[in-house]
């Protein structure tokens, strides 16, 4: 996903840097280049999962998504905040 959409991710990653630093000034920007990034990451999470639960491993799917979104977090921890309104 991130060697797929490096130009994406880069950019993401700084703006999530900025936003991190200072909330109030970067918000806007933040949510406008993060929905695409959460586009992304949604699209191959829904890779990743859909092959588990057409399997007898199914119920695993919850956890499987879990983790994924674990390690995004870990990259990107500020991605919880993406479309939040500014005030």
């Amino acid at each position: 996903m991130l060697s797929d959409h490096e130009a994406e991710f880069d950019a993401f990653q700084n703006i999530h840097d900025a936003y991190a630093l200072d909330g109030k000034t970067h918000q806007e920007e933040f949510n406008r280049v993060g929905e695409k990034i959460t586009d992304i990451i949604r699209d191959y999470e829904s890779r990743l999962c859909k092959h588990s639960e057409n399997t007898q491993y199914g119920k695993f799917s919850s956890k499987l998504s879990d983790k994924y979104w674990e390690e995004i977090r870990k990259l990107f921890p500020m991605i919880d905040y993406i479309g939040v309104k500014p005030g």
